[in-house]
């Protein structure tokens, strides 16, 4: 589960902070994401979770800090900015709409225009159902046709659907906000080998979710959040019960790695 060490650095942020008004979600939060990894966001309710990852994504600009992709650094503005850096997010509800098939949903924003008319454009239907096809084998993503409508599916095939569409052009950070909450025990270990199918084709996987045993199966390292700050950043490993131990100590605030600098900086403010 666990990786080597000294591997290429693709997302980092640095000293990230969040203010709503009054509200301070986000102290200071550190987070890197390497190649090949796949990184576990855990934390109570309002710990600082979503918060960061829409940081990552575009939808909320941080107060201070800064974002790293490659080594160098970005600012975004919007969600189509972080995606044109190959960064990604599938959120809870999949964003999906039902009354288009399973290749409409994929390049849904993103059509292939045949040819034009003026002001008006005739999608290559053709060519967007073929790659379709060719994303679904790739992931060995089960859907009996691309032409199928999305409100037809299963929980679990949705949730591939929208994943199948972060991974379609050129994703190389994939966020997923609790891709396994509410579905069935099959569906799980699908969208677990899914995850297992990007890491192995290079994309970076960070997923916030609730379900530690979902983090201990697939995830290499996690970092635990608690009131806006990190208080843990390790690799996953021993058994699962040691591991479900730390997990909650962390997020209840018995165990807290970065105590110490939180302190100081508490102090310099």
């Amino acid at each position: 589960m666990n990786e080597p060490a000294n591997k290429e650095l693709v997302v980092e942020m640095r000293g990230i902070k969040k203010h709503f008004a009054a509200v301070q979600a986000l102290r200071g939060v550190d987070l890197a994401l390497h190649r090949h990894e796949v990184l576990g966001l855990m934390g109570d309710n309002a710990a600082g979770k979503s918060t960061l990852m829409k940081v990552l994504s575009g939808a909320y600009t941080p107060s201070e800090g800064g974002i790293f992709i490659n080594g160098e650094g970005v600012h975004f503005s919007s969600p189509m900015d972080a995606r044109r850096m190959g960064i990604e997010m599938v959120y809870q509800d999949y964003a999906l709409s039902n009354n288009l098939d399973v290749a409409g949903n994929v390049f849904m924003g993103r059509e292939v225009v045949q040819f034009k008319l003026g002001p008006f454009g005739v999608m290559d239907y053709a060519h967007m159902e073929l790659e379709t096809k060719k994303l679904l084998n790739r992931l060995k993503i089960d859907i009996p046709s691309v032409r199928q409508k999305v409100e037809r599916l299963s929980g679990g095939q949705r949730q591939a659907v929208a994943i199948a569409r972060a991974t379609a052009f050129d994703a190389k950070v994939i966020i997923m906000d609790e891709p396994t909450a509410a579905l069935s025990v099959a569906a799980i270990d699908k969208v677990i080998d899914l995850i297992r199918q990007l890491k192995a084709q290079g994309s970076s996987v960070i997923i916030i979710s609730h379900r530690l045993e979902d983090i201990y199966r697939v995830a290499d390292r996690m970092i635990v959040l608690r009131q806006g700050r990190k208080v843990c950043d390790t690799p996953v490993e021993g058994d699962i019960h040691e591991f479900r131990e730390r997990v909650v100590a962390y997020m209840v605030g018995a165990r807290d790695d970065f105590a110490e600098t939180a302190v100081q900086q508490s102090q310099e403010a």
